[in-house]
């Protein structure tokens, strides 16, 4: 049992990523905590908050498709280590805005599209990259470890980036942010992956038609990219305004948001375990929509407690659902597609999973001061149940897989 869940460490080169990967995830969690935390401290706004999420994201939309057609066409290591290093500038730019004690919003809301901007380019290669380091009958099993140490990260970095914050200050915790990149880049250094892309191909544009069009043609690949976006624009803003909850509607600090996101963090760890130990089993697609419906009815629960032992138990059945969620749709797209084309079509994948994110966190930012976030929150929940249901009984193409 053991062994099968953790099949693809048996592969060097996807240990060595997975533990540079996880260092550099840890680093941004302690930014990415701490920076929610002080927009909402230094402006007060729910709606800057909210856009705040929605420039971090909006890059990945409007720029996946080209950074796949690249991906295809040249090295995904040089793709990624030149992200990481555009990431690594903006944290110790933030860190030296706030030491200097100079930062204004807008600084922050920059430095987010810039970094959105590079994982834009970043994302489509690192999702190539990856089934490129194990087999084929073990990339369902990787995919799910490879959740697992975003995970890890997300329990470790807000605690991190909370004590970061308290003790040591801003600047600190963004500094050791950048750090962390240099983990990373040092890994995909040593990586010689087995694919070689090719520079030809036709132009920009003729890649990104290659890649739509394969799309278009899988039976279930446009269902499983409709629900990829679906899933993040109304479970994402559960975390996004997780400091909306924490500070207006359980009326606590700091402190309790970093904890409730450490929780969901390790609901997330148990989520992507269970999906390691079944890896090889049939049926994800309709797994997926079983545990979709289920997490928006969690999300709906969540919206109306007041106790906070309630709510972090909600909190990391939350995060338990998103990831096995997550980590099937993503395992469904990757084994649907072809190498020679993983970069475009998981750009195409991105564009949907990570577009939900700022279209959700935008839509929900506007709304909650308006009727406030457990209402709109509930809305988000019972409108992702719903989702599942249709797909599951409905539109049962994924639910087929």
């Amino acid at each position: 049992m053991l062994k099968r869940t953790f099949k693809a460490f048996e592969y060097p080169e996807f240990r060595l990523m997975w533990a540079g990967a996880c260092v550099s995830s840890i680093g941004t969690w302690m930014q990415q905590s701490a920076q929610s935390w002080l927009v909402l401290e230094i402006s007060g706004s729910a709606r800057l908050l909210g856009l705040d999420a929605f420039l971090g994201q909006i890059p990945i939309f409007l720029f996946s498709l080209v950074g796949g057609v690249i991906a295809d066409r040249y090295d995904r290591r040089l793709l990624l280590i030149g992200s990481q290093i555009v990431q690594l500038t903006c944290a110790f730019v933030l860190a030296a805005l706030f030491a200097l004690n100079v930062v204004q919003i807008w600084h922050i809301l920059t430095l987010s599209f810039v970094v959105g901007l590079a994982q834009a380019f970043g994302g489509p290669a690192y999702s190539a990259l990856v089934p490129s380091l194990v087999p084929k009958e073990n990339l369902s099993n990787a995919i799910a470890l490879n959740s697992i140490q975003f995970n890890v990260a997300r329990v470790i970095g807000p605690v991190l980036g909370g004590l970061a914050l308290t003790k040591l200050g801003a600047a600190w915790c963004f500094s050791l942010n950048g750090l962390s990149y240099l983990v990373v880049i040092g890994a995909l250094l040593y990586l010689r992956p087995s694919f070689t892309p090719s520079n030809k191909g036709g132009t920009i544009l003729e890649g990104i038609q290659q890649g739509i069009g394969f799309v278009r043609k899988q039976a279930a690949m446009e269902s499983l990219i409709a629900l990829a976006f679906c899933m993040t624009a109304l479970s994402i803003p559960l975390v996004v305004f997780l400091p909306v909850v924490t500070r207006e509607v359980l009326m606590r600090g700091s402190e309790t948001f970093t904890n409730l996101l450490s929780v969901s963090g390790l609901g997330s760890i148990l989520g992507a375990l269970i999906v390691a130990s079944t890896a090889q089993s049939r049926h994800k697609g309709r797994l997926a929509l079983v545990t979709m419906t289920f997490l928006g009815l969690i999300i709906v629960g969540f919206s109306f407690s007041r106790n906070l032992w309630l709510t972090a138990l909600l909190v990391f059945v939350a995060g338990a659902a998103l990831i096995m969620v997550f980590a099937l749709i993503t395992s469904l797209v990757q084994l649907i597609t072809p190498d020679d084309l993983r970069g475009r079509v998981m750009s195409v994948y991105n564009v949907a999973f990570r577009g939900g994110m700022p279209m959700g966190s935008l839509a929900t930012g506007q709304l909650i001061p308006i009727f406030t976030a457990p209402p709109v929150l509930a809305a988000n929940g019972a409108l992702l149940a719903a989702l599942g249901l249709w797909y599951l009984f409905v539109h049962r193409k994924v639910a087929r897989l």
